[in-house]
C-alpha cells in the first residue's frame, strides 16, 4: 500500500496552504468579527483554481481527483472555517449535481461560469421543519404547459444570496408514487426568477464570514427543461450529492483540527509557567498526543474513502465514517486547544476561539452525527 500523495498533490497542498496563510490568516478574524463575507476573497479562490477541481476542462473545470479537492478544503480550513465553506459548497453542493446530473445544455450553460468562481450556485434542500429528515419537504412543483411553478421555502443554503450567487438547485415534491411516499425532483432556478428571493441570515455562532441564506419560492416559474435529469431522480440526487458533500465537511473537520492543534502546540512552546514551557508539562503534552494521533488516524479515513470514489467503488459507509469522525474530531482538538490557551483562548485575539466556534456545525451540517451514526449502522447491518 502506497501511503505517499503524488507530486501534483503535494503541490497542491503546499500552494493552497500558502495562499490560505497570505490571503485568509490576516483578515479571517476581521472579517468573522463583521460577519462579512468576502467576493474578494472568493474571487481569488477561483483564480488559483479552487472551484471545479474534479471537473472535466471541457466545462472549465481542473480535472483533478477527488483527493486534490479534498485537500484544497482541508488547507483553507487549517486558516479559516468560513472560506472553506464557501469552497466546499460551491464545489461539493454547488457544482456537483449540475456536473454530476444536468444535461449537456445545463452544463455547458451554467459550469464555464461557476468553475473559474465568478459565480456561485446554492444546494435547496434544508426547510425550516425539515433537516436531518430530507424526506419531509413541503416545497412543491407543479407542470403548468412547458414551465414548473415551484412553492416553498429552504433555510441554512450556503453561497446562495451573495452578489456572485447565479442560482440554486431546489429540491420539491412534483408528485406521489405507487407506494405512496412523494416523489422529488431537483430543479436549476435562477436570481433574478421572478417570485423568487434570497435572503441573507445574520446572527450565526460560526461561519460567520460565509454567505448563508433563506429562500423563497412564490409561483416561481421555471422552464420545463430546467428539471434535473427525470421527474422522480430528486431524492436520489440529493443522497448521492451529500455523499460527496460529507467529504468536505470531513476535509473541513480535518483541517479545522489541524490548524487548532498547531495553533496550541506554538502556544505551548512559548507560554512559561513555574520556569517553563507548558508543553514539557505532562498534563499538556498528553493533550497535545492525543491530537496529533487523532489527526493521524482522521486523515487516513478521509483520504481512503476518498480514493475508493476516485477509484469509482462504493464509498457511501467510509464516507459517513469519515463526516461522522472528522467533524467531532474537530471539537475534541478545538477544546484542547482553548484549554491550553487557558483565558486567551477565550478571547478572540486568538484563531482557537473561532475553531472553537466553528466546529459546532459540522456536528450539524450535510446529515448530524446522529444521522451518521444511523447511516453506519445499517450498513453494518444493524
Amino acid at each position: 500500500m502506497d501511503f505517499d500523495l503524488s507530486t501534483e498533490q503535494e503541490i497542491i497542498r503546499e500552494s493552497v496552504r500558502k495562499f490560505a496563510e497570505a490571503e485568509i490568516a490576516p483578515v479571517a478574524g476581521e472579517l468573522d468579527e463583521r460577519e462579512e463575507y468576502s467576493p474578494e476573497i472568493t474571487q481569488k479562490m477561483g483564480e488559483i483554481g479552487l472551484f471545479g477541481m474534479f471537473v472535466s476542462e471541457q466545462y472549465g473545470g481542473q480535472a483533478m481527483d477527488y483527493v486534490s479537492y479534498i485537500i484544497a478544503v482541508e488547507e483553507i480550513a487549517r486558516v479559516d472555517g468560513s472560506h472553506a465553506a464557501t469552497i466546499a459548497a460551491g464545489n461539493s453542493l454547488g457544482i456537483g449535481p449540475i456536473y454530476y446530473f444536468g444535461t449537456e445544455e445545463q452544463k455547458q450553460k451554467y459550469l464555464p461560469k461557476l468553475c473559474p468562481g465568478d459565480k456561485l450556485w446554492g444546494f435547496g434542500l434544508t426547510e425550516p421543519n425539515a433537516g436531518s429528515d430530507a424526506g419531509g419537504s413541503k416545497t412543491k412543483a407543479v407542470l403548468d404547459g412547458n414551465e414548473w411553478v415551484i412553492n416553498g421555502s429552504k433555510i441554512f443554503i450556503t453561497n446562495a444570496a451573495c452578489d456572485q450567487s447565479l442560482g440554486v438547485t431546489v429540491q420539491a415534491i412534483t408528485g406521489t408514487r405507487a407506494s405512496g411516499k412523494p416523489e422529488y425532483s431537483c430543479f436549476l432556478v435562477e436570481h433574478g426568477t421572478p417570485g423568487f428571493k434570497a435572503v441573507t441570515m445574520h446572527g450565526k455562532m460560526m461561519w460567520r464570514a460565509s454567505n448563508t441564506a433563506e429562500l423563497y419560492f412564490d409561483d416561481v416559474r421555471v422552464p420545463k427543461e430546467n428539471i434535473l435529469g427525470q421527474p422522480g431522480d430528486g431524492f436520489h440526487q440529493m443522497l448521492k450529492t451529500l455523499d460527496g458533500g460529507r467529504l468536505s465537511i470531513a476535509a473541513m473537520g480535518l483541517g479545522g483540527a489541524q490548524g487548532a492543534y498547531e495553533a496550541a502546540l506554538k502556544y505551548s512552546k512559548e507560554r512559561e509557567q513555574f520556569g517553563q514551557p507548558i508543553c514539557k508539562f505532562q498534563a499538556v503534552a498528553f493533550k497535545l498526543a492525543d491530537c496529533a494521533l487523532e489527526i493521524e488516524c482522521a486523515r487516513n479515513v478521509l483520504y481512503k474513502a476518498c480514493w475508493l470514489k476516485d477509484m469509482g467503488r462504493t464509498f457511501e459507509k467510509e464516507a459517513a465514517m469519515a463526516k461522522l469522525y472528522c467533524s467531532e474530531l474537530m471539537g475534541r482538538v478545538a477544546n484542547h486547544a482553548v484549554q491550553i490557551h487557558g483565558g486567551y483562548g477565550l478571547m478572540k485575539e486568538y484563531p482557537v476561539e473561532r475553531f472553537y466556534r466553528d466546529q459546532k456545525l459540522l456536528d450539524i451540517g450535510e446529515g448530524t452525527s446522529e444521522v451518521q451514526r444511523i447511516v453506519i449502522s445499517r450498513y453494518i447491518g444493524c
